[in-house]
């Protein structure tokens, strides 16, 4: 069992999902800095100095009673809070990360396209423009000499 365990791990296929794993979040967590750090802010001054990670609604205050300067004080006073900022943040760096992917995919997919496109098999006669063999010497309706 232990062996066939192993023949399983060391696949290609499992090793590259390990590494296409660790590379994701990896990934995921510049995503969540870039949207935080450099996305975010722009559009919170834009929009009058709002930051958006800060964002809540009380739903049922906590054991101090609110208002709530920050969504951390509120957290800790044990209040029941909407995040609704950190989830707009969520779904920016879902976007970035889902438009990414794509371009990705996109790609692959093209370079997949050239590769998989077969040589053709026949040709244009340049003198009576039948189609002919690739392989063809010579035209097979007009008896022409084809050069290369």
């Amino acid at each position: 069992m232990l062996k066939d365990f192993k023949e399983f791990v060391m696949r290609g296929n499992v090793v590259d999902m390990a590494v296409g794993i660790v590379i994701g979040a990896a990934f995921g967590a510049i995503v969540t800095s870039f949207v935080a750090d450099v996305i975010m802010p722009p559009i919170g001054l834009l929009l009058g100095n709002v930051e958006f990670s800060g964002l809540f609604t009380v739903l049922k205050e906590g054991k101090v009673p609110g208002p709530y300067e920050t969504l951390a004080a509120a957290r800790a006073a044990g209040a029941v809070t909407l995040n609704y900022g950190v989830f707009f943040n969520t779904i920016m760096s879902f976007l970035i990360v889902a438009f990414s992917v794509f371009l990705v995919i996109r790609n692959v997919n093209r370079l997949k396209k050239k590769e998989d496109a077969p040589a053709p098999a026949t040709k244009e006669c340049p003198f009576c423009l039948s189609v002919i063999p690739v392989k063809a010497v010579r035209c097979a309706h007009c008896t022409s000499e084809l050069k290369g």
